[in-house]
């Protein structure tokens, strides 16, 4: 693999933790182009990829204090962009699920309920992510975006009998995933992935 990138060494990861500004600055900038890589990889789009990129630098000029090990930070920051994500996904996720829902309701969910729902969603959005990146990219533009299967093609330069194919190819791996670990029965798992059986 191409190794331009270096991550930074220990001994600059720890004066960063002993409040070094400039060792703290070094490890946030040798750091930027893995957690950037990483983005890129997990996330469903490249906006969600830059989004979670910026939070998870934050996150580590904010709390590089709280790293237990400093040949661990590949492996914390892997988790942290992971789960900024995975958290994109379930905005994303709620988003649309929340616009087909009843427009009005007097009264919200209750606490079990919320948290039934979170998890399901966290859920959903781990598997969106496990995807290939060219079913997730399709999976994410056609289902949960909305966008129409001509756009969707042509934005991935399909035609739109390949956008087709590869739309049908991610939503049965996405079921089968779902179906393996565990999905509760009901409709909760329908909207993110989208009910309309049409390309």
């Amino acid at each position: 693999m191409n190794r331009r990138f270096t991550w930074p060494d220990e001994r600059l990861i720890k004066a960063a933790q002993d409040g070094d500004v400039s060792s703290l600055t070094t490890v946030v900038v040798q750091s930027q182009p893995h957690v950037r890589k990483f983005a890129l990889s997990l996330c469903a789009s490249p906006q969600d990829a830059e989004d979670a990129a910026q939070e998870a630098l934050i996150i580590l000029y904010r709390k590089i204090g709280t790293l237990r090990a400093t040949g661990a930070l590949a492996s914390w920051m892997f988790r942290i962009v992971r789960n900024e994500c995975l958290r994109q996904m379930g905005l994303l996720a709620s988003r649309r699920e929340g616009a087909s829902d009843q427009p009005e309701t007097p009264e919200g969910p209750s606490a079990e309920e919320s948290v039934l729902h979170r998890l399901e969603v966290e859920r959903i959005a781990a598997a969106i992510g496990a995807l290939p990146r060219d079913q997730r990219q399709v999976l994410v533009m056609r289902d949960i975006q909305g966008l129409p299967g001509r756009t969707v093609a042509d934005a991935l330069g399909l035609s739109g009998a390949a956008m087709k194919s590869r739309l049908h190819r991610a939503r049965t791996t996405l079921r089968h995933s779902l179906a393996t670990t565990g999905q509760m029965p009901g409709p909760a798992v329908d909207p993110p992935v989208g009910g309309d059986p049409r390309p």
